[in-house]
């Protein structure tokens, strides 16, 4: 029993973390706002971040069923209607995000726009009409961005976890444990798509069942697979689901309890529940399932499929429960923002260098040079520190881009060695870079693209593959600095200790400090001097280089 005093203590310490939730000081309280377009339907979230206590709470939470994943049966394109429900939704949201006055928007398209050879054309006209930028996450940063939201909700404590999200048009599997993320899938495989493809009548005959859940079992096969080689041995990993799928099915087997729990948020499920869910489930008409409580209209036209999903993975990583998870992937937007503004580096240490991670993972396996392209990135650094106003204008963003694509820049060499700049942007795009954004993605590539040789021009794939006027012009800056970071490094060891820059209107100086006194550095003056006249063309500054006696 709590005692008079503990429970005055704990009562003490609830109105600690109220008042601190209700300070007024701009400075501890940040307001942001979360947008997932998803298969199914479009999310909001808005949430108040409290930056001393490194959390955050959920302010408001709305859902519209926007069904992107009905598209065009022949093309593959999304329908009309289909981008006008979105269109429409997206318009609400934005509306109701600055009534709360959200400093920032952060945004997520999944699988459904990923797909469509239409999608990136509607994210631009929600681009030019609504203001919106959206990122395009590729399957994988799905999986990351769905980690992190689990975990901002849940303790792994020692063990690992799987967690399980089921989407529309795609599942993610995710072996983690509250340090890292083992393991990151995504399988073109859900609950939208597998209506839409495979379910013609309903309830589905025992043939077509069976079907289903062979095929279901062929598509996660890799996954499963993935996941069981990087669980140790002796570990008994902790089964996690997340998404709407899960929730009305847990709802589902709630209901059957004499009492039911108030929110869903770490109920557990057993194996033999959920297949007495699934066998209901599966024998009745869509019109019988609408009548069930949990299940919204739309959740009864798909909830089989994806009940289906559930119930295979399960059995094929031979778990007997599972744990539901209410934050996924719009939660792993907010707690990314976090990380990326430095909110959440004692928790989330290890994940908050994911993108240093990431990239030192590409540049092993292209066989970089490590220590030299640490060396470029370092001279690209201190150029983009010291010619602030001069080289470039931009106020941080471009510092971390720039980094990445100096460490990245000579990966092109890993397939010939004669134009490599080319090859470069082609790996980098079509690499895997967790953490960064489909436009900053492009960005790195495009900067390592132009280290070299010709400028940027209209006719460039890589060029035009940069949306707007804003990131063309940090794409020509942080070129030019890497440019000149990859021009003091031509020998196999190092020669040059130290860059010493001085900046001034129109003018840039560069002092060459030799490792060595009386080292001779004349090829690395004279690599330097000859960027001079591309300087000059990009930038409209004179390029002074000198060496330290």
């Amino acid at each position: 029993m709590l005692n008079v005093e503990s429970a005055a203590q704990a009562s003490k310490q609830a109105k600690a973390m109220a008042d601190s939730f209700a300070l007024a000081d701009g400075a501890q309280l940040r307001r942001i706002a979360a947008i997932d377009i998803g298969t199914n339907s479009t999310h909001l979230l808005v949430a108040t971040v409290n930056t001393s206590l490194r959390t955050f709470r959920i302010d408001q939470a709305e859902k519209s069923t926007t069904r992107l994943g009905e598209r065009d049966p022949e093309t593959g394109e999304l329908s009309e209607a289909a981008m006008q429900r979105g269109y429409e939704t997206l318009r609400r949201f934005m509306d109701l995000a600055a009534s709360h006055q959200v400093e920032q928007v952060v945004t997520a398209a999944t699988s459904a726009v990923r797909e469509a050879p239409n999608g990136r054309q509607y994210l631009q006209r929600i681009k030019d009409d609504l203001g919106i930028e959206v990122d395009l996450v590729s399957g994988p940063e799905e999986a990351r961005l769905i980690y992190l939201g689990v975990l901002s909700g849940m303790s792994f404590g020692d063990r690992p976890h799987l967690l399980l999200d089921i989407g529309g048009g795609s599942t993610e599997l995710i072996l983690a444990d509250g340090r890292d993320a083992r393991a990151l899938t995504s399988t073109r495989v859900g609950a939208v798509r597998l209506q839409r493809d495979f379910v013609k009548d309903d309830p589905i005959p025992p043939q077509r069942r069976a079907f289903l859940k062979a095929f279901i079992q062929g598509s996660l096969e890799p996954a499963v697979d993935k996941v069981h080689r990087r669980i140790k041995p002796g570990e008994i990993p902790v089964l996690v689901a997340t998404s709407g799928t899960a929730m009305a099915i847990g709802a589902l087997a709630a209901s059957e309890e004499e009492r039911p729990p108030m929110r869903m948020h770490g109920y557990r499920i057993s194996r033999q529940r959920l297949d007495r869910v699934v066998e209901k489930l599966v024998g009745m008409t869509p019109e019988q399932r609408r009548q069930l409580g949990a299940i919204n209209d739309r959740r009864a036209e798909i909830i089989v499929p994806g009940a289906l999903i559930l119930q295979t993975t399960m059995q094929m990583l031979g778990v007997d429960e599972l744990v539901l998870s209410e934050r996924a992937l719009r939660e792993g937007l907010i707690v990314d923002w976090m990380l990326r503004h430095g909110f959440l580096e004692d928790r989330f240490s290890f994940q908050s260098s994911i993108r240093q991670r990431t990239v030192i993972h590409q540049v092993q396996r292209f066989a970089v040079n490590q220590r030299r392209a640490e060396r470029v990135a370092t001279h690209a650094l201190t150029l983009y520190d010291n010619t602030y106003g001069v080289m470039h204008h931009d106020t941080g963003a471009g510092r971390d881009l720039l980094w990445a694509a100096a460490m990245l820049h000579a990966c092109g060499q890993h397939i010939n060695l004669s134009a490599y700049h080319k090859h470069s942007w082609y790996l980098i795009r079509h690499g895997e870079l967790l953490g960064y954004s489909e436009a900053e993605h492009l960005m790195v590539a495009a900067i390592a693209r132009y280290h070299r040789r010709s400028l940027p021009k209209k006719r460039h794939e890589s060029w035009q593959a940069i949306g707007t006027r804003e990131h063309r012009r940090l794409v020509g800056e942080m070129a030019l600095l890497l440019r000149l970071s990859a021009a003091i490094d031509r020998r196999p060891e190092p020669v040059v200790s130290q860059l010493a820059v001085m900046a001034s209107p129109g003018k840039v100086q560069l002092d060459l400090i030799p490792e060595r006194r009386n080292q001779n550095l004349s090829l690395e003056q004279w690599s330097l001097e000859s960027c001079r006249d591309v300087v000059r063309d990009a930038s409209g500054v004179k390029l002074i280089v000198t060496v330290q006696g």
